[in-house]
């Protein structure tokens, strides 16, 4: 904020903020009725709250959801609507279940968000964009490995590395939609918010719903700072497919920007204009590269059944869906060259320490022993 703490336009300045973020609250609250329980619930008293150990609250006597201020400004905006979904089934089990004799987090609310796909847990941060805890699976374990594989010099073994690995996951899917027991799903964010979205990560989001093994939306979201909506693409699926999407989601924005500035270095280029087609291009080089690769697997009799059980988690969490076009790409050279570019990338093991996009590149998968 601009001015001194305590002075007038400080206090003007934050009065705004709030006001805002409170506006933001409601129209959320808005869709997130209207999607779960249609015109069952009236709208709360929206408010913001200093409370150190609460996320959330329904209070029922006021007719008010309060929010954590702290929570508002210092989390992504997805967390934030995942508080307000649990306190929001809070309110429909009181206002109109009206069950009043079961504890704050007993069966009736804890079947209201399983049936919508709220988070149930009573303290806590809803974990939207943290890695699934626990150790890797034998066949995690094993595609570590062969993407290992994948770093060699060797273009050969490399290729062959990253097929292998890709063939393992294959394996590791065939049937899952039949199983009569579901593996357990959860929802990951990744990306940054964006008021506009690039033709290039609408490419990368189909990649990786159609050879990742997770479902892909993009959920509004919300910057409280910069007062401005924009979206987030959301992944659905078990946490072991999250755990590779999320790398392979980050390893592919990563290696397109690195492959546009290798491109404009090699040109002699020094604008960035034709930086979004180039990249488009090497996303859409990529998924011919895997769909090649894919036509392959279906001639060997592999073949992956839809997961009805990931599908329909999707579903809980958000019934009401509206379908976006993709965008039109022009085949510029720059797109062209990209595409040359995208089809001759090795997806290989994530390295470094960090999560995201940084010069020690993305880490997901835990290191090979």
């Amino acid at each position: 904020m601009s001015g001194a703490p305590g002075s007038e336009a400080f206090i003007a300045e934050r009065s705004a903020l709030e006001a805002a973020l409170l506006r933001e609250l409601a129209e959320t609250w808005d869709e997130i009725a209207q999607n779960h329980f249609k015109a069952a619930l009236r709208r709360p008293v929206l408010a913001l709250s200093d409370h150190e150990r609460r996320l959330g609250e329904w209070i029922r006597a006021q007719r008010t959801i309060a929010i954590s201020r702290r929570l508002v400004v210092a989390q992504p905006w997805g967390v934030v609507r995942e508080v307000l979904k649990h306190e929001i089934a809070h309110q429909y089990v009181d206002e109109v279940l009206r069950i009043h004799d079961e504890s704050a987090h007993g069966p009736a609310f804890r079947r209201v968000c399983e049936a919508h796909g709220f988070d149930a847990s009573a303290a806590g941060t809803p974990a939207a964009d943290a890695g699934a805890a626990g150790p890797m699976t034998a066949v995690l374990r094993r595609i570590a490995r062969l993407l290992a594989l994948a770093e060699s010099p060797n273009v050969h073994e490399a290729a062959a590395a990253m097929n292998e690995a890709r063939r393992l996951m294959l394996l590791h899917n065939i049937d899952v939609g039949a199983s009569p027991e579901a593996a357990g799903y959860a929802f990951r964010h990744v990306g940054e918010v964006k008021t506009r979205t690039d033709v290039a990560e609408k490419v990368l989001a189909g990649i990786l719903s159609g050879h990742f093994f997770v479902s892909v939306i993009w959920v509004p979201a919300y910057l409280p700072l910069a007062g401005r909506r924009g979206r987030v693409l959301e992944l659905c699926g078990t946490p072991a497919n999250l755990e590779v999407a999320v790398y392979v989601h980050a390893f592919l924005m990563a290696t397109g920007e690195r492959l546009w500035r290798a491109h404009k270095q090699a040109a002699g280029i020094r604008s960035d204009r034709e930086r979004r087609r180039f990249i488009a291009g090497v996303m859409m080089g990529f998924d011919e590269k895997l769909d090649a690769g894919a036509r392959q697997s279906r001639q060997q009799g592999l073949v992956v059944h839809a997961d009805a059980h990931r599908e329909a988690y999707l579903r809980r969490r958000y019934p009401r869906r509206t379908s976006r076009g993709g965008g039109a790409i022009e085949h510029t050279p720059a797109y062209e060259q990209g595409r040359q570019a995208g089809r001759k990338i090795v997806l290989t093991r994530p390295v470094g320490t960090g999560t995201g996009t940084g010069s020690a590149g993305p880490r997901l998968l835990p290191p090979v022993r």
